[in-house]
């Protein structure tokens, strides 16, 4: 593997600043996939210098996913962007007659990647929207071969947010590969690389395994892995936020804690900003950061795309942003868990059946 060269972001405020210098700073291409664009102060920022750009002969690409970024479908901006010479597409547009089409909900490009000039990519779980911005979240700016996997993928996903047919979009997702870093997912039998690596890497554990999500939602895979290595020695613990912003997720991500509590795997939940920080390190030798949720939209629903290194150094850093995160965290404890409100399980009794499909 080629070596890694990289710049860690810790929040979504460092990251959107960085990647605004980057598109500021391109002189041949901008290459941007995002699940959220939206048509807000810091859209439009990142907008208005995509214009720029494009007007000054860089080529410029944007990619939205439709589900997520539907205000700025609806606006005037992608027009503004089109008119500038910049190219503009939607992934999996939902239109009106395909509402019951379970393809219109599902198979969201949930990725987040910037490529310039062919030789800088930043990819995480950083979100392009007014209220993201205070979020603790973690990007990676990353130099090398690496860009070149990335560049690849995104050529991947373009052309398959050209396609109107499903059954089209599905035979081209078979042509996505893994790459030596960069790591994707795709919803389609055998494509879901980043999802074995997770597993293959937890089952290799023999120190440690730090988690950090902002949606845990873990399938039976997940589940045994996890309840294996602790039973081994491995000291397994998850970092997720303590207030979520989607609640029948954060009731259904709650139904699991009482089973992962009596398999002595830690539960801390963030008590500060909004977490939304995606990553994961195994033994100062393995480590992940990227757009990648531990739930079943991720698992088998979206496209997702994450950075994975055997760099130490990077599986350090990585670490450490963890055990920082533990400060402003409480632990949640077995007595005091199971001495939650009845009206609080009833809440999770009935999210439970939706796990399939949060």
């Amino acid at each position: 593997m080629s070596p890694l060269n990289w710049k860690l972001y810790k929040t979504s405020s460092e990251a959107l600043d960085a990647m605004l210098e980057m598109c500021q700073n391109a002189h041949t291409s901008i290459d941007m996939e995002q699940y959220i664009l939206s048509d807000s102060e810091i859209g439009r920022q990142f907008i208005d210098i995509l214009i720029e750009k494009a007007k000054a002969g860089v080529r410029v690409r944007l990619l939205c996913d439709h589900g997520g970024s539907s205000d700025l479908y609806k606006s005037s901006l992608p027009a503004k962007l089109r008119n500038a010479g910049a190219e503009i597409r939607f992934f999996n547009i939902i239109r009106l007659w395909r509402l019951r089409d379970f393809s219109s909900w599902f198979f969201r490009d949930h990725r987040k990647i910037l490529i310039i000039d062919q030789n800088q990519g930043m990819t995480g779980g950083v979100g392009i929207r007014d209220d993201m911005k205070k979020w603790r979240d973690t990007s990676v700016l990353v130099e090398g071969e690496v860009v070149e996997e990335m560049s690849n993928s995104f050529e991947q996903m373009w052309e398959q947010a050209n396609e109107n047919d499903v059954l089209i979009r599905i035979q081209k997702a078979r042509k996505i590969k893994k790459g030596n870093w960069f790591i994707t997912s795709a919803p389609y039998f055998k494509k879901r690389f980043f999802y074995h690596e997770l597993l293959r890497a937890i089952r290799g554990a023999k120190k440690y395994i730090f988690l950090t999500t902002p949606y845990f939602i873990p399938d039976h895979r997940l589940m045994r892995v996890l309840r294996l290595a602790s039973k081994r020695g491995v000291d397994v613990r998850i970092m997720m936020p303590r207030e979520h912003d989607l609640p029948i997720v954060e009731s259904c991500s709650h139904a699991f804690f009482e089973k992962l509590l009596r398999h002595d795997i830690k539960i801390f939940q963030y008590t500060k900003e909004f977490l939304h920080a995606k990553t994961a390190v195994v033994d100062d030798m393995w480590s992940t950061v990227g757009s990648f949720n531990l739930d079943s939209l991720s698992f088998f629903y979206n496209y997702e795309a994450n950075i994975i290194s055997t760099d130490q150094k990077f599986a350090l850093e990585i670490k450490g942003h963890f055990l920082e995160d533990m400060s402003r965290a409480t632990e949640v404890l077995l007595p005091k868990w199971k001495d939650r409100s009845w009206f609080l399980w009833i809440q999770e009794v009935f999210a439970l059946p939706f796990r399939r499909i949060l």
